[in-house]
């Protein structure tokens, strides 16, 4: 080929534009690192040249985060093409067909869900579809300090009542006014409805069995007791119906409470340089009431792909990726955020990185899923201002019970 026309095909291969990068954009709460997010999705676009992927963050808490996620999908705008969704949310996205169904890009779904923590597979199913992957997983931890029962030769409680009795014990021993007995959350907020559920799961009662009302008058007004006996007896705060999350991992952090009922982030807090506690804090199944069986709440956030994305099958392809077990250890590892995979709380990396896993294990075993139901957001609103109300002293755990169950019928049935 002569050399003139060698170089105006070399000039004109030069001309053609570069194919531009298809660029997904994923949402991310704002309790996760960004840093340890971002190395994962490096990994991700390392591995499928041609894709980006941007992060979007917001939110400090779950609500704020449904808020943000509600407006957008409701307007089928197609701006986020994945985002990180509650455990709680499944079933109402799904619902309002803002997800999209995953099962035929996984294969078998009942094997290929069987590989997790089994109350996130069943979280993420609904009506036999597979509509997000789980992500990381969290629980209600029974928090106490080691260092104050060694002294009074106790072990971890394991019942309620065992508890009271212990806080009453070292109370009376310690002569400090500022020392509560257990700390949890009583305002009227989502932590308010795990409050409720765990001495009502520990007698056996479920709330809610396929989308349909299992309320137990009796096991809800023991349950709601439980909680308002533990305030008169002065093991439980006077002001727990102001209490929310953060204030209990405070004032534990503080060195204010003996035991504590509080998500796993807390952990790290409790290790840090300021943390009046440090090295004094061990973790424990949640006691239940007596005669019954441990119930944790699970907490957890999953991955899902919107069904108003445009490119649908490449963020099918980002969830897919970012729910496989490396990621899921890189999240324990660098970000210490518990797997969704049994198996990596066995990994010795993990446990290098994070020994308190080991313990962390059993606690996410008992765990059960809070109603998987389309309109948990009433349900939840029952149940927390109803929570609040007793704790406040401004309902009997009788009359709320009573009321509880009589707007629970109205929206399950």
């Amino acid at each position: 080929m002569p050399l003139r026309l060698s170089l105006i095909c070399l000039l004109m291969l030069l001309a053609v534009p570069a194919r531009a990068d298809t660029v997904l954009k994923l949402f991310v709460s704002g309790q996760v690192s960004q840093p340890v997010i971002r190395k994962a999705l490096d990994r991700f676009e390392a591995g499928n040249p041609g894709l980006r992927v941007q992060i979007e963050v917001g939110g400090a808490t779950s609500d704020v985060q449904a808020q943000y996620l509600n407006t957008v999908l409701s307007a089928s705008d197609s701006t986020l093409d994945a985002f990180l969704l509650d455990i709680i949310r499944p079933a109402q996205f799904a619902t309002a067909k803002w997800l999209v169904p995953l099962n035929s890009s996984i294969g078998d779904p009942g094997k290929f869900m069987q590989q997790y923590l089994p109350e996130y597979a069943k979280a993420d199913t609904v009506k036999g579809d597979v509509v997000a992957l789980p992500a990381f997983a969290d629980a209600m931890f029974l928090y106490y300090r080691k260092d104050l029962l060694d002294k009074y030769h106790m072990k971890p409680p394991t019942t309620w009542d065992e508890l009271a009795s212990e806080a009453k014990t070292i109370l009376a021993g310690e002569h400090d006014p500022s020392l509560q007995g257990v700390n949890f959350q009583g305002k009227a907020i989502e932590g308010a409805v795990c409050t409720f559920l765990l001495p009502y799961w520990s007698m056996g009662q479920s709330l809610e069995q396929g989308g349909h009302l299992t309320f137990d008058q009796p096991a809800a007004i023991k349950a709601l007791a439980m909680w308002a006996d533990l305030v008169k007896q002065g093991v439980a705060p006077k002001n727990v119906a102001e209490i929310a999350t953060d204030d209990t991992r405070k004032d534990f952090q503080a060195g204010k409470a003996i035991f504590a009922v509080l998500w796993s982030y807390g952990w790290a807090d409790f290790q840090g340089a300021d943390s009046a506690v440090r090295g004094k804090v061990a973790v424990a199944v949640l006691p239940s009431v007596s005669g019954g069986k441990p119930a944790s709440c699970l907490g957890g956030w999953q991955w899902g792909a919107s069904a108003f994305s445009k490119h649908r099958d490449e963020a099918v392809k980002l969830v897919k990726f970012l729910s496989t077990p490396a990621i899921s250890k890189l999240l324990a590892v660098d970000a210490s955020l518990l797997p969704v995979f049994p198996t990596l709380y066995e990994d010795p990396e993990v446990l290098k990185a994070d020994p308190w896993f080991a313990q962390a294990l059993p606690v996410v075993q008992t765990a059960r899923s809070r109603p998987a139901v389309p309109i948990y957001n009433q349900v939840s609103e029952i149940i927390r201002s109803t929570v609040n109300a007793v704790l406040a002293g401004t309902k009997t755990p009788e009359s709320g019970a009573t009321e509880m169950g009589a707007r629970l019928r109205r929206v399950l049935r």
